[in-house]
């Protein structure tokens, strides 16, 4: 299982983004899921950059049919102790603690460019893809 957070899918998505290779983690993983939280996040990321002119009018559209593609599945069922737990032991905010603990609920890896996130998964044994 490949757990994504909003970081790693920019990344994929936006042209004038530095990320990991989506064909690559596509093919080594069957599943890749989410926070549902990811939903927001994603369009806003989309609308913010469209705002700042790094994508033309429309593109955002585009990219969210790509992403819907790829078939990614939204949790809906945090363990919210677990999220509390982790965003006060790593000094995360709520939202990166929800990616974390369905990497831990989940036994996947984590596909983040988030570096607190990132360090936060190493500490508690979660792998990065």
């Amino acid at each position: 299982m490949l757990v994504v957070d909003a970081s790693a899918v920019a990344g994929w998505l936006l042209p004038d983004e530095a990320g990991t290779d989506l064909a690559a983690l596509l093919s080594a993983h069957v599943s890749i899921c989410a926070p549902s939280l990811l939903w927001a996040e994603l369009r806003n990321i989309l609308i913010v950059t469209e705002r700042r002119g790094r994508l033309p009018a429309g593109a955002a559209e585009q990219f969210l049919r790509i992403f819907d593609g790829l078939g990614v599945t939204l949790d809906t069922a945090p363990v919210e102790n677990e999220v509390l737990r982790l965003a006060r032991q790593h000094r995360l905010t709520v939202c990166d603690a929800l990616y974390l603990e369905l990497a831990m609920r989940s036994g996947g890896v984590l596909s983040t460019l988030d570096r607190a996130l990132a360090a936060a998964a190493g500490a508690e044994g979660i792998g990065l893809a």
